[in-house]
């Protein structure tokens, strides 16, 4: 099982981006190293949604180029992305998984539907949507 470790201080700028983005949803991506089954995020990326939406997403192109550009300058690896759920469960939707094409990556969903935040990161293989562990540290 694949473990995304994930530095309390990201966690917060994730849920603080996702905040600021209401009623829509909030987007990124994240980037570290990988070894041995175990994501280690060095790096979040907290980029626009173009889709100005509260039910789906769509990175800005433009920010997403920028971000792999600093990825590959700092030694890093695309983990994967992350989005927010401004009114319903940390899950990923039958769009998010539908959507999800790389089978290597992480999907990472914050739900802000409760007074506390939920995280959760998944895989998707072949159409079916896995939860990872999460571990904040």
């Amino acid at each position: 099982m694949t473990t995304v470790r994930l530095r309390q201080s990201d966690y917060e700028a994730i849920v603080a981006h996702a905040r600021n983005s209401l009623p829509c949803e909030a987007c990124g991506l994240i980037a570290g190293k990988a070894d041995d089954g175990v994501k280690t995020v060095e790096k979040v990326y907290l980029l626009s949604n173009t889709d100005n939406s509260p039910e789906h997403f769509s990175i800005d192109p433009k920010e997403q180029l920028t971000a792999v550009k600093d990825m590959r300058a700092n030694g890093f690896v695309l983990l994967g992305n992350f989005h927010s759920h401004p009114s319903t469960p940390a899950r990923l939707s039958a769009e998010d998984i539908r959507l999800a094409h790389d089978g290597k990556a992480s999907y990472l969903v914050l739900s802000l539907a409760e007074e506390i935040p939920v995280l959760k990161a998944f895989g998707v293989i072949g159409g079916e949507a896995g939860q990872q562990t999460l571990e904040i540290f």
